[in-house]
């Protein structure tokens, strides 16, 4: 696992969601403008899930069931966001799980 926020500087959301990708992690965020880059811009990911006003202890609660579950649509190019009272998935375009 990696903290961007360790880096020497910010390279931009555009750079980090390549960087992901070029080393086949999965993004996870509070930032929805990574999703925006992706379906906006149609930029190519590893997966992105994102957290939407939750707890860091409640994130971290979630986090790994949230990989397991939907690892294989993360991979894929797939997002999961993540509420208190709800997940959403979005697939990549022509996702079949296996």
């Amino acid at each position: 696992m990696e903290w961007c926020g360790d880096w020497p500087s910010d390279p931009g959301d555009e750079e980090i969601l390549s960087y992901t990708r070029q080393e086949k992690c999965i993004l996870v965020t509070l930032d929805k403008d990574f999703g925006e880059l992706a379906i906006v811009k149609k930029i190519p990911h590893y997966g992105i899930l994102r957290f939407v006003n939750m707890s860091i202890k409640k994130q971290s609660d979630i986090c790994s069931r949230m990989v397991k579950k939907y690892g294989e649509l993360l991979q894929a190019g797939g997002m999961v966001t993540v509420e208190s009272n709800r997940v959403r998935i979005r697939p990549p375009e022509g996702f079949e799980p296996i």
